[in-house]
């Protein structure tokens, strides 16, 4: 998912935020109101959703951003923070709001870390992905020699989450239009 946003938005270190029970304009006047930007922004399959830079240089609030503000009751918001600190290789992160609470967040490094009012809410769909669970875990490098986990099945580990994810939320799949570009 990273690698897509890079593409259509050079230069860009983002959020993209998927929103259900708000307007588009809801969802980046609020944004707005948290000092970031859309860089993109639409709807599609009962969700609207917007890009944003993931810091706001110019005011040098480089702090995490707190969607609980654009998440008023009725509300969900599925967040993808792409790259947390891409200066130390950080992996993504994933949080999901409903009725302005964090119902669940976990870093895509660590799934078994998962916090929120209900860190199980995805369990179902971690585990149906082999994502979690106790055949997740690959143990052939033990006993074969030449054996590369990331080669073999770990390449794609960010994809198969955040389509884990997709699928459990019925979010849109990318591209999220013909083409997704930076105003």
């Amino acid at each position: 998912m990273s690698d897509l946003l890079h593409d259509a938005l050079p230069g860009h270190e983002v959020n993209l935020v998927f929103a259900r029970g708000l307007s588009l304009s809801a969802l980046t006047s609020g944004l707005r109101e948290l000092n970031r930007e859309p860089l993109a922004e639409g709807e599609a399959d009962g969700w609207v959703w917007a890009v944003h830079d993931m810091v706001n240089d110019e005011l040098e609030d480089w702090e995490n951003v707190d969607y609980r503000r654009v998440c008023p009751q009725g509300a969900e918001v599925v967040v993808f923070v792409t790259e947390p600190c891409s200066a130390k290789a950080h992996g993504p992160s994933f949080d999901y709001l409903r009725d302005g609470a964090y119902t669940l967040s976990f870093s895509f490094e660590d799934l078994c870390s998962r916090v929120g009012e209900n860190p199980d809410y995805m369990s179902a769909e971690l585990l149906a992905a082999n994502l979690i669970g106790p055949e997740s875990e690959c143990t052939r490098w033990e006993t074969e020699e030449g054996h590369d986990c990331y080669e073999e099945h770990d390449f794609d580990r960010e994809e198969r989450i955040a389509g884990a994810i997709a699928k459990c939320f019925g979010l849109p799949s990318p591209p999220l239009a013909p083409a997704v570009t930076a105003r």
